[in-house]
């Protein structure tokens, strides 16, 4: 199954607001076709703090390369197992990655779109 992710900056207000829309769908018997993925940060400066460039380019890897382990995602990268670790727990936390039942790492998404507004 395709899954894409939508990466966005909303205020609380604005995410609820969203998540009433999408349930009175729902309740009408809208049935999306594939599951709404979403992850929102309060603004744009919470985003980068947690899409860091380093990040990114881990995100990236893990996806190119498919599930693996924290250490084996060390290597490909040249970057230390602590580190890396650290980085996979927080994305994981955030839902940009996901652990399979063998406790393996991976990137689900075909695609992860953000958008940014510059104008309120």
């Amino acid at each position: 199954m395709k899954r894409d992710l939508k990466i966005g900056v909303k205020g609380w207000d604005e995410s609820m607001q969203e998540a009433i829309e999408i349930g009175r769908k729902i309740d009408t018997g809208f049935v999306p076709e594939q599951p709404i993925e979403r992850v929102y940060f309060a603004d744009f400066k919470t985003l980068l703090q947690y899409i860091t460039p380093k990040r990114l380019d881990l995100l990236t890897t893990l996806h190119r390369h498919g599930a693996t382990s924290i250490n084996a995602l060390a290597k490909l990268l040249g970057r230390s197992y602590k580190n890396v670790y650290d980085d996979v727990q927080l994305l994981e936390r955030v839902g940009l990655i996901e652990k399979d039942e063998k406790n393996r790492i991976s990137v689900p998404w075909n695609e992860i779109e953000t958008r940014l507004n510059l104008a309120a």
